[in-house]
């Protein structure tokens, strides 16, 4: 796995990894996951996630969460990672791993915002044994409102 120096626009961390053709192995992007998990700060809930998000250029941009004494400033893994590819540029998302103790799924803020930039992505969660299950973006969100719906007017 090749791995570039961090910094760059927003402070992301571009990580590009070996691709083969257009697809990641799903493996790469959980263990990215875990390691961002590992810097969580989460003081009140104890509930680390880490997510590594796939874009179509190939980067990955890795987040974690980080919890407010103000609780519903909060922030989710998958938000951040959106945001730090957002800031670099990336508008086409591919693929995201998101990795908890117990494999939680994403919660409904978070599909939703997967769904502005990657209607169609895969979702890869895993638990902290590494263990992982592969899921579709619409699976998990169905009938979903995105940026299709306010063209159509």
């Amino acid at each position: 796995m090749r791995r570039s120096q961090r910094g760059g626009p927003c402070g992301a961390e571009h990580v590009p990894i070996e691709v083969e053709g257009n697809s990641l192995k799903d493996r790469e992007l959980i263990a990215l996951a875990t390691e961002a998990r590992e810097r969580a700060y989460t003081p009140y809930s104890q509930y680390k996630v880490g997510a590594a998000l796939l874009s179509a250029s190939g980067a990955v941009y890795t987040g974690c969460n980080v919890e407010n004494a103000a609780y519903g400033l909060t922030i989710c893994a998958e938000q951040v990672a959106v945001v730090k590819a957002v800031c670099a540029g990336e508008r086409d998302l591919m693929m995201i791993a998101v990795v908890s103790g117990n494999g939680g799924t994403p919660c409904g803020a978070c599909r939703q915002i997967l769904n502005e930039f990657g209607p169609n992505v895969r979702v890869l969660v895993g638990d902290a044994s590494g263990d992982y299950q592969a899921y579709a973006l619409p699976d998990l969100l169905p009938d979903s409102f995105g940026p299709m719906q306010l063209r159509s007017g």
